[in-house]
């Protein structure tokens, strides 16, 4: 009985309390409730104020770009889409004689139309996108034609910007800087005028699937005021098109970028053409020059000679290194020519001179004797061999004469010593005579016909060249 009593006492005293319990268990969840649905207001208020993290939503709704799938080009199977093209070229930047190629910066925009991407609007007007929007939908594939290297500009972002209209038109625009070969003809160099080009084309849709063509026509190629380069006129800017074939994947449209580069000559004047004018016209110098003095001649004709080899290497470093001849190249060797046959000439003047010399002295029967020994002890005194007929007759008679009137007006000076100053004066009173009667034929003749034909060269070559 004890135990039962005991029992129910206990039920009843947990009854108790668990019945006490409930309202106070109820509040603490009714508080933690509020609590929690304060937070959550607070943070839907801080969402709404942070629009950065709404338009990225509204953007994929209103553009409907989840809603369909843009690997597939607009209006596939059906007509090919026309992309317009222009473009703004912002400055030619480099251009390699010896790689063949040019670095071009420009702006290339394109114009098309996607349906799938058009979006309601009151106020008709468009939205601005930057490059990150570019990976979620189509864009044509364009492409430049033998091109080196090329890259889009990213300071201090990409260089991109879409901008997409209502009605779905779209202006895809991009900064780029290319470099592409120029196919170049260096047979007039440095007097050329090449014609270079950079070549647009898609890379995987033909021309059933994609139609290339100018925005504007003509006028959808301009260029900046600035735009020059330092060693060409740029004489003209063209747009043109055209149509490329591929065996394995059919006909693409291809648009040309066509500009006519024009060098200037003044640089290549300065540092090729007037030296070796210069060189040749002191070639001509030993024309003039005494022919016994070999010595002068000689180091004349040798030092022309090394310079302008110095200035065919040397013209030779900077250009171009082709298989065929350019113009600078003829010029540079017909001067190198004209050089050697000065030092030719006098080899054969000299040659001559020995022969003639020979034969006056066997005719007199003097190959040995007192005008022999004379005439070396003169070449040795100024460097000149004096072989001629007048030299030796009068220099004798100079010689005696000056001698007898020193000896009498100063009988105490020895004739010895008055040597040297006896031979000064009869070189300075015949040196004209000597020079007049010395000069050989051939000498006297070149002097009029190495001038003539080189003018004569100058005449055809700047007349076939400029």
């Amino acid at each position: 009985m004890v135990l039962r009593l005991v029992l129910c006492t206990g039920l009843w005293l947990i009854v108790v309390l668990n019945v006490l319990a409930v309202p106070g268990a109820k509040k603490q969840e009714q508080q933690c409730s509020s609590a929690r649905k304060s937070t959550s207001i607070r943070e839907i208020k801080t969402k709404k104020k942070d629009s950065t993290k709404v338009w990225p939503f509204k953007n994929d709704q209103l553009l409907h770009i989840k809603d369909h799938d843009f690997a597939i080009r607009p209006g596939f199977g059906g007509a090919p889409v026309p992309v317009g093209i222009d473009v703004q070229i912002e400055s030619i930047d480099r251009i390699s004689e010896v790689d063949m190629d040019f670095t071009m910066t420009f702006y290339l925009r394109h114009y098309w139309k996607d349906e799938r991407l058009s979006f309601p609007s009151t106020r008709n007007k468009s939205m601005t996108f930057d490059g990150r929007l570019i990976q979620r939908i189509w864009v044509p594939d364009v492409f430049f034609v033998h091109s080196k290297r090329s890259f889009i500009h990213d300071t201090t972002l990409e260089n991109i910007m879409l901008r997409v209209y209502p009605d779905g038109n779209i202006l895809f625009s991009l900064r780029i800087t290319v470099s592409a070969m120029c196919f170049m003809d260096f047979s007039r160099f440095p007097l050329d005028t090449q014609n270079c080009s950079l070549e647009l084309e898609s890379y995987a849709y033909n021309e059933e699937d994609l139609m290339l063509y100018w925005k504007h026509g003509n006028k959808s190629l301009n260029t900046d005021e600035h735009v020059s380069l330092s060693q060409f006129f740029i004489e003209e800017f063209s747009a043109s098109s055209g149509l490329a074939f591929y065996s394995s994947t059919g006909w693409y449209n291809r648009l040309f970028i066509n500009f006519v580069l024009r060098r200037h000559i003044f640089f290549f004047v300065l540092q090729s053409y007037f030296p070796a004018m210069l060189m040749v016209m002191l070639s001509w110098v030993s024309f003039w020059i005494d022919r016994r003095a070999v010595p002068a001649r000689v180091s004349l004709g040798i030092t022309t000679v090394l310079t302008m080899s110095t200035v065919i290497t040397g013209a030779s470093a900077s250009m171009p290194q082709v298989s065929y001849i350019k113009a600078v190249d003829i010029y540079l060797w017909v001067s190198f020519l004209f050089v050697f046959m000065s030092v030719i000439e006098y080899a054969a003047v000299n040659y001559l001179t020995t022969v003639e010399e020979r034969k006056q002295f066997k005719k007199r029967g003097k190959i040995s004797g007192i005008y022999n020994i004379e005439a070396v002890q003169a070449m040795a005194f100024d460097g000149c061999y004096h072989d001629s007929e007048t030299d030796i007759d009068m220099t004798p008679f100079s010689i005696n004469s000056e001698e007898y009137s020193v000896t009498s007006k100063n009988p105490g000076i020895p004739t010895t010593d008055s040597a040297p100053l006896k031979r000064k004066k009869s070189l300075r009173g015949h040196v004209g005579r000597i020079i007049l009667k010395n000069n050989h034929v051939i000498d006297t003749y070149s002097r009029i016909v190495f001038p003539t034909m080189f003018i004569v060269f100058n005449f055809f070559y700047w007349g076939f060249y400029v």
